[in-house]
């Protein structure tokens, strides 16, 4: 079965030993959760789920600065990218010499099981695909009928130094709005990712502030202290269970049923 990729290109079935390498953590994590570990023979330093599996794969850099050379020598047929993660430039240079280059964007939770098949159904692992979209739908069901609390308007905080959230045109947002938070964005910015600065104007707007594990590394003690600067509440929220698309996705909807719920998720 041909498969289209987020740019509308068409792959056909690879062969029976692929070689991929993958520049996209949550990617690389489903690529393993599809059975397809064996054929990896590249990834970047932040594809690190499931640790076990992944540490004999090669490192090629991180995300955006990828060690080409490191790759042309690993001489895959396919590399898997995504057009918020991965840098254009970057991406020709390797598709110079890469023969299949599939191109992956999850606009929101939703996007997940056609993820699943469009990889499934490239590496030859249909059967795999089909049980992740059944546990996605199972989970999917579940939070769709959870009670879930008031509307919230959140702030959602991606790094610190300059401060930075998140757009509502992100994934992370859709994934919010599934349990009716919304995320607040400067006001006229048109940034995916925007800056802002704290003030009480932008304090009196939201109901609660989110700082996220990743990428910046927010702790509690970052939570103590925003709390007594904003007088809002502030919760520390794992950034990979929202932020993740692929397999983690699944898990990624009962941590937000939790969320909901109005439960701190474990």
């Amino acid at each position: 079965m041909m498969a289209a990729d987020a740019l509308g290109v068409v792959h056909a079935p690879a062969g029976p030993a692929p070689r991929i390498v993958s520049l996209v953590p949550s990617v690389t994590e489903l690529l393993c959760a599809l059975g397809l570990a064996p054929f990896l023979v590249g990834r970047t330093g932040f594809c690190i789920h499931p640790r076990e599996v992944l540490q004999a794969i090669p490192k090629v850099g991180g995300t955006k600065d990828v060690n080409v050379e490191k790759v042309r020598a690993l001489q895959p047929t396919h590399l898997l990218v995504n057009i918020d993660e991965n840098e254009k430039p970057v991406v020709d240079t390797l598709a110079a010499f890469i023969p299949h280059v599939v191109v992956t964007h999850p606009l929101g939770p939703g996007d997940n099981p056609a993820l699943y098949q469009l990889l499934g159904g490239i590496f030859n692992a249909g059967d795999r695909a089909a049980q992740l979209c059944a546990a996605f739908e199972r989970e999917y069901a579940q939070l769709q009928s959870a009670p879930k609390g008031p509307p919230q308007t959140v702030l959602y905080c991606i790094w610190k130094d300059p401060w930075m959230t998140v757009s509502g045109d992100t994934y992370i947002a859709r994934m919010l709005e599934q349990i009716g938070w919304h995320c607040w964005t400067p006001p006229g910015s048109t940034s995916r990712y925007p800056e802002f600065r704290w003030s009480d104007r932008l304090a009196a707007a939201v109901d609660m502030v989110l700082l996220s594990t990743e990428p910046y590394r927010f702790t509690e003690g970052h939570v103590d202290a925003l709390e007594r600067q904003v007088g809002k509440p502030v919760l520390l929220v794992d950034g990979e269970m929202l932020s993740w698309y692929g397999s983690r996705a699944i898990a990624g909807l009962g941590y937000l049923r939790a969320l909901g719920a109005g439960t701190q998720p474990s």
